[in-house]
């Protein structure tokens, strides 16, 4: 789900039928907030463990939505995809090959681990094997038809799966857009063929409608679905459904701030207060609260609730934008339990989705966060001494501003032909605490004598994990308990004395178990 900039400063990707689709804006300026959650893994593009580039000619995409097939998987709803000619919103001419533009992917899962990544098993393809669009968008010119349609909810009832999509007529600056309408699909097949016939739609003609974009909950016998208006500035609405009636338009009922009421839904009032955009709603069991994950500005945020129309309890940051500038969407894996959040988020540049995760306690509030100060590197907090949240080097080290990272734009890195290189920060811990530490490293093929871990301020390894030539983006984990110490010094780092050596580091996380 791509946003416009001006001509003057970014080209015009040549697509299907003649059309123009004009690259992605940056979002604002990313607020000083703290990120709670841990990167987990990348999971599309061509340098992700899924490889979906190479299986499906997934390169670039956004979004991912999912919901529980009802059938042992979990399905993962792509917005705008793109193929071989991608190079990323901040390129510049194409690359070599075919655009491939899709308005949509689905792909799906069966891995019950998510703490380990999500791994995809399979994708709704075409005769060639790339991954097709389930909803084809007619592709038109920007502003004068539909240029896309954007996946924004789905969920299953029973062996039939729906999906909400808005049909996109003008992308605006950013963060603003205008559609035409939203309309549910259904499909009885697993996903391989939707339809649209007569199915529930929400028309735009005034662009305030309420239900623009939709996010999906099921729970007692009813589907609630909820809404904002097109674009990243409106509020929050509601409204609900019996299970056997989600194709009816009539049946649905709209919460007015006091009851359920039939009719139009303009008779909706809203549950929270704009900025709300990209929902994601869910019952969760472990804290019998219903939870709300969206970008309010530039930050994901999760709000509590005990009933499906609130009120809705205070925001909390789950994801700061200081940290993955771009980001958007956060929607929550159907197969979160027992205080662990797993949800997706997406970045504008590398314009790819991301698998995170963040504790919660049965009051539904964020616990055991990351500790970790700059965990992506994105703030470029250099300081010397490695205190108060910002990293320090020893030796040839420092941040690359080069597109080099896991995620975003920055990365770590330490190179030099002799001696112990590192990247480290002193960060607050409890004691007698366990904690699990993670970070992203990827080395020169020379690398044959590194370690990622925990020491005391004194400079005595508490645990540490070994690593030599490391090829792709490689997670590295380790466990240790925090002792009598009340400070622990994060670090990754290489001995380097076999030539010139290089390592790069990304998107750490200090969390206690």
């Amino acid at each position: 789900m791509l946003t416009s900039i001006p001509r003057s400063t970014a080209g015009l990707l040549a697509l299907a039928a003649g059309a123009t689709f004009l690259l992605a804006a940056q979002p604002a300026a990313a607020t000083s907030a703290h990120t709670s959650a841990t990167v987990i893994e990348k999971i599309t593009g061509p340098d992700s463990p899924n490889n979906t580039y190479g299986r499906w000619n997934v390169k670039a995409t956004d979004l991912g939505i999912l919901w529980d097939n009802n059938a042992g998987q979990v399905m993962a709803l792509f917005g705008d995809t793109f193929g071989d000619a991608w190079v990323g919103p901040g390129g510049g001419a194409l690359g070599a090959g075919d655009a491939n533009w899709r308005s949509n992917v689905l792909l799906r899962s069966s891995d019950t681990t998510p703490d380990n990544g999500m791994d995809f098993a399979s994708a709704v393809t075409a005769a060639d094997g790339r991954a097709r669009e389930i909803l084809p968008g007619l592709h038109q010119p920007d502003g004068t038809g539909e240029v896309t349609k954007i996946p924004t909810a789905g969920i299953a009832v029973g062996s039939r799966q729906y999906v909400s999509y808005m049909s996109v007529h003008h992308w605006g600056p950013p963060g603003s857009w205008d559609t035409d309408y939203a309309r549910i699909a259904y499909s009885d097949d697993n996903g391989n063929t939707w339809s649209t016939s007569g199915t529930p739609t929400w028309n735009n003609p005034s662009l305030t409608d309420h239900f623009q974009q939709q996010a999906f909950a099921r729970d007692g016998g009813y589907v609630y679905v909820y809404g904002t208006p097109s674009g990243r500035s409106g509020s929050a609405y509601v409204a609900r459904v019996a299970e056997a009636s989600m194709l009816t338009q009539s049946a649905y009922q709209y919460w007015n701030g006091s009851s359920w009421v039939s009719g139009a839904d303009t008779a909706a009032t809203a549950i929270v207060s704009a900025p709300v955009s990209e929902l994601s709603v869910r019952y969760d069991a472990y804290s019998s609260k219903w939870l709300m994950m969206y970008l309010q500005g530039e930050d994901i945020i999760l709000r509590a609730a005990t009933s499906p129309q609130g009120p809705w309890g205070a925001a909390q940051i789950v994801v700061s934008s200081a940290d993955y500038p771009g980001l958007y969407g956060g929607f929550m894996h159907p197969w979160s339990a027992n205080g662990t959040i797993y949800f997706t988020m997406s970045q504008w540049d590398p314009y790819n989705v991301y698998l995170m995760k963040v504790r919660i306690n049965t009051a539904g509030t964020i616990v055991k966060p990351n500790l970790m100060g700059d965990p992506s590197f994105e703030r470029g907090a250099l300081n010397g001494t490695g205190t108060g949240g910002f990293w320090a080097c020893n030796g040839n080290c420092g941040i690359d501003n080069s597109h080099w990272g896991y995620s975003g734009d920055r990365n770590a890195f330490a190179r030099y032909n002799a001696g112990w290189q590192d990247v480290h920060q002193t960060v607050p811990v409890t004691a007698n605490t366990s904690y699990q530490l993670t970070g992203f490293i990827r080395t020169s093929a020379n690398s044959d004598n590194g370690f990622l871990g925990a020491r005391t301020t004194g400079n005595t390894v508490i645990s540490e994990a070994h690593y030599t030539s490391v090829g792709p983006w490689t997670r590295v984990v380790v466990n240790f308990n925090s002792g009598a110490n009340t400070n622990v010094v994060v670090y990754a780092g290489v001995w380097t004395d076999h030539g010139d050596i290089w390592i790069q580091l990304d998107d750490f996380s200090l969390t206690a178990v």
